[in-house]
């Protein structure tokens, strides 16, 4: 605590309520009452209160003894990622994306089982939905959701609803969940006409300083482009463009998440 704040301007509550968020951390997506209680070092009784407020709020959910975080505790590191202007720094890379592949280009977050667009730079329309800042759309059929949801230790699977947007559609938390662990072997999403028919897209990760995935950069395409063209045209602009904004938010690690050296003076 700082020497300067006076002990009566100190609540105690918000320390305790954010020491058992940490818990979850170090891939510990479910714990228990107790492991908790022993990873903070706090009552069970003060433990079970945070955990059921926590729930009660959306940012915990439970599986019978079990609780894990929800999405909604990104929410807690969009707030800062606000105050850092996200977009400001992504734009001109966004920019150089559309200008290298002539294709667009958007910056997306997750909100529970939704992607929500934080900006775009678009060229001509490849697709009839109208996306804009604020736009949502299933996190289970976009690229871009999947590359969110890859990161999370946990993701909410079974609540999806698997509409069948296009006879291409996954249909169940079980194939989302291949696709899941393909995305976090080869650090980037691409889906064909999930969404969309005649609308083709890739997503790669934008990672904080200390690795974790707090946004999606993602192009599409039409259709009449072969995959393995846009595979070889399209995917490395989009990489470099997330690697760049992932440096200057104090991040280095490759697309699939291992850290890079520091370079040497």
């Amino acid at each position: 605590m700082s020497e300067t704040l006076d002990r009566r301007d100190y609540v105690q509550a918000i320390e305790r309520g954010l020491t058992v968020i940490l818990a979850f951390a170090d891939r510990h997506p479910l714990m228990s009452l107790t492991e908790v209680a022993e990873a903070t070092g706090l009552s069970r009784p003060t433990v079970r209160r945070i955990l059921l407020t926590l729930r009660e709020l959306g940012y915990v959910r439970t599986e019978g003894r079990m609780f894990a975080l929800t999405p909604r505790i990104l929410a807690v590191g969009y707030a800062y990622l606000s105050s850092l202007n996200l977009t400001e720094i992504a734009q001109p890379h966004m920019e150089w994306v559309l200008e290298q592949t002539r294709e667009s280009c958007s910056l997306s977050t997750l909100d529970d089982t939704d992607v929500v667009y934080l900006s775009r730079v678009q060229t001509h329309r490849v697709a009839s939905l109208t996306l804009a800042t604020g736009t949502r759309l299933p996190a289970y059929a976009t690229a871009m959701g999947r590359v969110l949801l890859a990161d999370l230790p946990a993701p909410e699977l079974d609540k999806a609803d698997f509409r069948p947007l296009t006879a291409r559609t996954l249909r169940t938390a079980a194939q989302l969940r291949d696709r899941l662990d393909e995305v976090r072997r080869q650090g980037w999403a691409a889906v064909d006409q999930e969404l969309e028919e005649g609308l083709r897209s890739f997503s790669v990760p934008v990672r904080a300083a200390n690795g974790q995935v707090i946004a999606a950069l993602s192009m599409s395409y039409g259709s009449a482009v072969p995959v393995p063209e846009a595979t070889e045209r399209f995917l490395p602009v989009l990489l470099t463009a997330a690697s760049k904004i992932s440096e200057q938010l104090g991040a280095r690690f490759t697309p699939n998440g291992r850290r890079l050296p520091v370079p040497q003076e």
